[in-house]
């Protein structure tokens, strides 16, 4: 007798409560070994090597880098992929979660691949590395790993329990200036002051961004100034952050913190050099067709989701550069009280916590459901599409 999709749920629910003891030993060693942007290694490792166990096939180095992997079962269309985030944030271990990102996404992969076996199309396990600097997500779109992907799943660790993320675009830059050195005393009118033309770019970009639309933002540091104090500086050189709500009003944004670099250099007599410092991470396009689903599944955990509180703004992710390309979720859930904070060394303990391992296996399970409904539902899939394909809306930040 053909399964009903419920039936499959209920199976996936089950496949994941048998495998919860294991899962949560992997998030905890995950959290207790805490590695950082393109060297977790023994991470790669340890979700390789059960996912290998269990008769995925693994190719690791994906897009030429070195902890980055993707993890197949079954074959073809339809295709699933479920996100695996492991890197650490230095000095506060796993403040942000990511040990419950991989060990979520290597359960849900571990059941959809056990319960449906290589008839529906393709599970696959998408090792993502530097999240937290370096953008493994975004690296690996470019190269194309999503390329043959019906929809790109993901939960996060939070302080609220929210169906989507407002997580907003970001990119850094380095600018240079170039000037000439002299003693300030013996023959000042000789110098080119390069920290001073750094410097009047800082004032440009204060004054600039009195005007900024919400979400948007410049931050900038000095990361070299000169070397004495009795020597015009020669050189000096800032690093800019900058965010902004959608992808297309960043791209603005660094269009006019060009203009004020290039200005101020003609004004000061020196020569500018700007250059992007890593990867850019686009704004996210939840699909709330995707989203919904998960949001389902998850309630019969007895954890209901909400949309955003509105007019907030959040942080960036390189899970936006996927969705751009795929249907895609990233929902929140909390694994503390609404008044904690992530990247904090409390957040860090959330982590490892009893509640931590029920949100575990609560999103493990949902994303598993999800990930079924992607590979046994083509009007779903198909709406899906439609979803993602549509003009955005809000901002771009509900497409």
């Amino acid at each position: 007798m053909a399964r009903t999709l419920d039936d499959v749920h209920t199976t996936l629910r089950a496949e994941v409560a048998r495998r919860a003891g294991e899962l949560w030993d992997v998030a905890l060693r995950l959290h207790a070994d805490p590695e950082y942007a393109f060297a977790e290694h023994r991470a790669a490792d340890l979700l390789t090597g059960v996912l290998e166990r269990d008769g995925f096939t693994v190719e690791r180095g994906v897009a030429g880098l070195p902890t980055a992997f993707t993890a197949r079962a079954g074959h073809g269309r339809p295709a699933v992929a479920l996100l695996l985030e492991y890197d650490a944030l230095p000095g506060l271990g796993h403040a942000c979660g990511h040990n419950l990102i991989a060990a979520a996404g290597l359960g849900a992969a571990l059941a959809t691949g056990a319960v449906l076996g290589a008839a529906h199309g393709s599970v696959l396990a998408v090792g993502t590395p530097a999240e937290e600097g370096g953008g493994g997500k975004a690296l690996e779109a470019e190269a194309g790993v999503f390329d043959d992907v019906d929809a790109a799943l993901m939960f996060h660790p939070g302080v609220v329990d929210w169906a989507r993320a407002p997580l907003t675009a970001q990119v850094q830059y380095r600018i240079g200036f170039h000037g000439r050195a002299a003693h300030p005393t013996g023959n000042p009118t000789e110098g080119i002051d390069a920290l001073a033309a750094l410097i009047e770019l800082f004032n440009v970009v204060h004054v600039l961004s009195r005007r900024l639309p919400p979400a948007s933002h410049i931050q900038g540091i000095v990361t070299h100034g000169g070397t004495a104090t009795n020597i015009v500086p020669e050189y000096a050189e800032g690093r800019f952050g900058l965010r902004a709500a959608t992808t297309a009003e960043l791209e603005e944004l660094v269009g006019r913190l060009r203009t004020s670099a290039e200005g101020v250099a003609r004004a000061t007599g020196t020569r500018v050099e700007i250059e992007r410092a890593g990867a850019r991470y686009e704004h996210f396009r939840d699909n709330a067709v995707l989203s919904g689903r998960f949001a389902d599944h998850l309630a019969r955990s007895g954890i209901t989701l909400t949309p955003p509180a509105p007019g907030v703004h959040l942080g960036s992710s390189d899970i936006g550069n996927v969705s751009s390309r795929v249907p895609a979720i990233h929902p929140f859930v909390a694994i503390t009280d609404s008044d904690g904070c992530d990247h904090t060394p409390e957040f860090a303990r959330a982590a490892a916590s009893d509640r931590a391992r029920a949100v575990l296996t609560a999103a493990a399970q949902a994303l598993a459901c999800t990930a079924a409904d992607v590979l046994l539902d083509p009007p779903l899939r198909t709406t899906a599409w439609a979803r993602h394909r549509q003009p955005e809306a809000s901002r771009g930040l509900s497409a």
